[in-house]
């Protein structure tokens, strides 16, 4: 999907008052950055707007979000509550897998139910879709909203849907990029956004156990195929020796492609939960989207994701076998 039926969308906006809004689990700017954006966009239109997600916002991000408004389902609210909703809203995800608890609770209702995405995969979540899978971010996706239902973008809004774009851009150095999100972008700074506070906020605070971990996922990087393709792992000892957090790997993968050769890149990160979340990256023709389908998961041809859950030994076996037959 290219194209967004935005008169639907706006039509559809203008017949309901109750909404609550949703994204995945283990949320990054994105996910947090669309949601908040898009309450924003719905509050300026006399809207009564909740955001709940499957797990509460990581320690680290929790700046973009300075007035609390996000909810964490069965921590500071009940399904029961949220049954007086018209529209659920699911935003940057379209996998049952990604959105955990949340899951019953889209499974259970009797709302509207729509997506507004920009991933490639999906599956059936009963919602109506309006998805670009060129989009850079849903983030972009939030700002054109705001644009068709004649919102004006102010600073509560434009802050963190740029850091969801930037993020989800690499701070604008992935391929995704293009000439309109930089024109998308100066929307949002001219409505109030201040990149360098952004920037700050995301990289400049590391506690010194993020910095640790890191410090062992980095070392413990090997490459092969020539050079080719760069893995590397973390386990629950690396969290329990450093006292990092499970959020503290977000975008560490990327460390990987900053190797001279590299191509892919590749992370196992293990869950207290049991099993290893994937996190795969490219920038050759291989579709990282396709290889992490083969473990139940999704994403982008460049960035994408899948669990596994088998003992380290097993699960990085399977990864590496089907990257390294994708790499031929």
């Amino acid at each position: 999907m290219t194209t967004i039926d935005w008169p639907a969308f706006t039509e559809l906006i203008a017949q309901h008052q109750r909404y609550l809004l949703t994204s995945h689990i283990r949320p990054d700017c994105d996910a947090l950055g669309s949601e908040l954006g898009m309450a924003g966009v719905l509050e300026a239109l006399g809207k009564e707007v909740r955001i709940v997600n499957g797990q509460a916002t990581p320690p680290n991000l929790v700046f973009i979000d300075p007035q609390q408004k996000i909810e964490t389902i069965g921590q500071n609210v009940t399904p029961e509550e949220l049954v007086d909703i018209e529209v659920l809203m699911i935003l940057d995800t379209s996998a049952w897998a990604q959105l955990g608890p949340m899951g019953d609770v889209i499974r259970s209702t009797n709302a509207r139910k729509v997506l507004v995405d920009h991933h490639v995969g999906e599956d059936d979540l009963g919602a109506t879709p309006f998805k670009n899978t060129t989009a850079e971010a849903t983030g972009r996706l939030v700002v054109e909203a705001a644009e068709h239902l004649g919102v004006a973008l102010t600073k509560e809004i434009a802050t963190p849907l740029f850091a969801a774009i930037a993020t989800d851009t690499g701070w604008y150095r992935f391929g995704s990029t293009t000439s309109g999100t930089y024109r998308t972008a100066a929307k949002l700074v001219d409505a109030g956004a201040v990149p360098s506070d952004i920037f700050g906020a995301l990289y400049e605070r590391d506690s010194l156990a993020r910095v640790k971990l890191r410090g062992r996922i980095t070392e413990r990087f090997v490459t092969e195929l020539d050079g080719r393709l760069a893995h590397t792992s973390v386990r629950l000892a690396d969290f329990e020796q450093t006292g990092a957090l499970p959020s503290d790997t977000e975008d560490v993968i990327n460390i990987g492609l900053g190797i001279l050769g590299t191509e892919v890149a590749v992370i196992l990160v293990e869950l207290s939960s049991g099993g290893f979340k994937i996190s795969f990256r490219s920038r050759c023709e291989l579709k990282c989207n396709e290889v992490a389908e083969q473990f139940g998961g999704g994403g982008h041809k460049a960035a994408a994701g899948a669990f596994i859950d088998e003992p380290f030994d097993v699960a990085q076996q399977q990864v590496l076998d089907a990257l390294r037959a994708a790499m031929g």
